[in-house]
């Protein structure tokens, strides 16, 4: 007996605007740029750098497999790499939390509304767009030349400067430190955002128990901002630690590699000595610090991260 005369109907085949209107091949479409992107432009270039990083490689010859000689040479017998750590540290450790201080305090400016608000957001907002950029650090370079506006502003004010900023070890990480503090406005919108979302009843019960504004800020504010703070600590230490357009713009690690990024001695070694397996190497270092420092900020984080549903 056949399957009409069972009563059972033969499968109807879609149309083609019948399958593309279907919800799960809707996502697949439109989902698949960032899936193709994703796929050639991080997932094989990590495998192809993980490969790599066990060769000895120079880009214009094939690559030879040497086994873990680049990483016993990473911690043997590389002074830079470890000048390099310390440097990167040194800038994450400083920039990230006066980024996070400046933003805080800014967003908490902003937080009452007025008819510029709109406009001052936009302001403060806008270094953070143009800030990576080469334009704003080649602005930022001959702002700290010794002719630049930075030394002519001392000089308008009675103080006879001619000092270079990016000729001091002292000074030229200091440029680069400023830089990304400016650079705030990201963080400042995230801050706005928790802030307006903390209960204003909140401060009303405080207020009428006679709680001063600093009391209220450490007791109210400041808990309950730090998920908050937490995001913006992580994503900006990961940020802090792959920096590289500034340092390669404005110093190129120079003087005397007191500015020398970990990202821009990664960038030396592959394209100027033409060691691409030994640049490998270095960024898989670089993507195990990385993971190992936001693991340690994910463990501590039930100490001092404010958690509603705990």
């Amino acid at each position: 007996m056949s399957q009409t005369q069972r009563g059972t109907r033969p499968k109807r085949r879609l149309t083609i605007g019948q399958w593309l209107n279907q919800e799960h091949v809707a996502g697949v479409v439109c989902t698949s740029p960032f899936i193709i992107g994703f796929l050639l432009f991080l997932v094989v270039p990590m495998i192809l750098s993980g490969y790599y990083s066990f060769c000895d490689y120079d880009i214009l010859s094939a690559p030879e497999w040497v086994g873990l000689k680049n990483f016993i040479n990473i911690f043997t017998s590389d002074a830079k790499f470890v000048k390099s750590i310390g440097v990167t540290f040194y800038f994450a450790l400083v920039s990230v939390p006066l980024r996070l201080i400046f933003a805080l305090i800014v967003a908490m400016i902003l937080l009452r509304n007025t008819k510029l608000t709109g406009l001052y957001r936009s302001a403060y907002y806008l270094p953070s767009i143009i800030g990576g950029s080469v334009a704003v650090a080649i602005l930022w370079k001959r702002m700290f030349a010794i002719d630049g506006t930075i030394n002519v502003l001392l000089q308008s004010i009675g103080i006879d400067s001619h000092f270079a900023w990016l000729g001091n070890t002292k000074t030229a990480i200091w440029t680069l430190i400023v830089l990304a503090v400016w650079q705030f406005g990201s963080s400042m919108l995230i801050f706005l955002s928790s802030l307006k979302q903390i209960p204003e009843t909140l401060y009303e019960a405080a207020r009428v128990d006679g709680a001063s504004s600093p009391r209220q800020f450490f007791s109210i504010t400041l808990p309950l901002l730090t998920p908050t703070i937490f995001f913006n600590l992580v994503m900006q230490m990961i940020n802090g630690f792959l920096a590289f357009t500034q340092c390669y713009i404005i110093t190129q690690g120079k003087p005397m590699n007191s500015t020398l990024f970990y990202t821009v001695y990664m960038y030396q070694q592959a394209f100027e000595f033409k060691h691409t397996g030994y640049a490998s190497a270095l960024a898989w270092v670089m993507l195990l610090i990385v993971g190992a420092f936001t693991g340690v900020l994910f463990l501590t984080k039930r100490f001092w991260v404010y958690d509603e549903g705990a």
